[in-house]
Formats: C-alpha cells, sequence, structure tokens
C-alpha cells in the first residue's frame, strides 16, 4: 500500500527521528536501558547554562557523542532516501536527527530541526569549524571563545528558518511519512497534523506506538526502516 501511494503522491514529505539513527548504532535518548537517559541527564548537561557554568562536563560529553558519531554511518534507509529524492519520488526530509547523515547519504533538501553535529561554532564570534575540533580536545575558537556544537540546546528556541520551511513543507504535502519518531516531542509532532489538515495521507513508521498513530492512515510497529524501505524499493522498480 504505501509503495503505491508514494508511486501516486505528487509532493512527499518524510519527517525522521532517533529511530533512524538508532539503526546506524547510534543511541537514542529516551529507549529504556538503552538511551542516552539512562547515563547522564542530558537536560542538565546540553544547556547554555553548563555551556557558562559547568563547562568541562559540558565539554566532554559532546566530546563523547561527537565520537560516537564520527565512528558511525549512514545506513541503506539514507541512501534509499536519498535515492528517492534523486527520483524526485521525495521532495523533502524533516529531520530531528542532528549526525548529518541525510547529508552525507546525500539528499539535498533537508530541514535539520535541532542542527547538526558535524559542526561547532564559536559562542563569541560564530566561526564555525569541523566537529573535529571537539575529537581533539580543541575546545576553544582561534578568537579566545569557547566552542560549541551547532545544535540546539535544552531551552534554546528552535531556528525560525527551519520551523518556518518545515511548516511550508508540511502544508504542501500529499503524501507524509514519519519514521523512526516518538512524536512526543513539539514542534516536530506538529508537522504530521499540519500536513494531515491539508489532506495528506499520514504514514507513521516507528518501533514503538505513538500517540499520533490514531491520525494516521497506515502504522508500521516492530520493523526497522532500513528493512521496510528497501522492500519498498524493490516494489517501486516494479
Amino acid at each position: 500500500m504505501l509503495s503505491k501511494w508514494l508511486k501516486e503522491s505528487n509532493y512527499t514529505v518524510v519527517l525522521t527521528g532517533a529511530g533512524m539513527s538508532t539503526e546506524s548504532g547510534l543511541p537514542d535518548f529516551r529507549s529504556s536501558g538503552k538511551g542516552l537517559w539512562t547515563k547522564k541527564d542530558p537536560s542538565q548537561i546540553a544547556t547554555t547554562e553548563a555551556l557558562n557554568q559547568n563547562v568541562e562536563e559540558f565539554f566532554q560529553f559532546y566530546r563523547h557523542r561527537v565520537l560516537g558519531l564520527n565512528e558511525a554511518k549512514y545506513h541503506r534507509g539514507h541512501e534509499i532516501l536519498a535515492n528517492w529524492e534523486r527520483e524526485g519520488r521525495i521532495q523533502s526530509i524533516i529531520t530531528q536527527n542532528i549526525d548529518g547523515f541525510h547529508t552525507d547519504a546525500g539528499s539535498k533538501n533537508v530541514i535539520e530541526l535541532h542542527g547538526t553535529m558535524k559542526k561547532v561554532h564559536c559562542q563569541t564570534c560564530g566561526r564555525e569549524y569541523g566537529n573535529e575540533r571537539y575529537a581533539n580536545e580543541q575546545f576553544i575558537c582561534d578568537c579566545g571563545g569557547k566552542l560549541r556544537p551547532s545544535v540546539v540546546l535544552f531551552g534554546e528556541m528552535l531556528p525560525e528558518d527551519a520551523l518556518i520551511q518545515a511548516t511550508e513543507e508540511s502544508e504542501k504535502a500529499d503524501l507524509f511519512i514519519v519514521l523512526g519518531s516518538s512524536l512526543s516531542v513539539k514542534p516536530a509532532n506538529q508537522f504530521p497534523l499540519i500536513a494531515k489538515q491539508h489532506g495528506a495521507k499520514l504514514v507513521i513508521m516507528n518501533l514503538e506506538p505513538t500517540e499520533l498513530d490514531v491520525y494516521a492512515d497506515l502504522v508500521i510497529h516492530k520493523r526497522k526502516i532500513g528493512a521496510v524501505l528497501t522492500e519498498m524499493e524493490t516494489f517501486l522498480d516494479t
């Protein structure tokens, strides 16, 4: 059914969450027993307050995340989405993830709601660097300011341009596919509803049920995203 809808759709938008990244070996925040929440509480460390008042723990927390990210790689599901974009089957990707894997895999129209861990920038002068600075424990800018990951920290507002673009894409969609998001965090969980309100078919693919499943035209649980997308690719080629 989903392959058929994808073939028929004129404007398909994909929203990806942590479940898309866990298949690359990256831990998410909320999985019971395995998520990052069980080790350190990011809501206490990944903050501007920690950057200013508890800076060494902030640096080491994010250095650990950078090292883990740089050891991982996008998976087949990311590649398939990039291929579908090139073929005109999907028009954009909205992502809650900060790993940069969609771009690495070749997707062009990617809206990163929470920024990217691929870069760090100076809190003082704004200069950008690659994340190898953190990997090499170089936490200070050439100007003397502190470097921080180019991500949205807890308590910060999401970038307005990304929110506007994501809203516009959701309104244009006639097929909206959620991949690996618990849909428990605002404002990301509003985009599927916006799409639905504007007449789109809504598909939710997540290992566990979400609060928005009741609004979906199709729900897929307990299946790996990469495997489902690989199956769909086979059907699309027939």
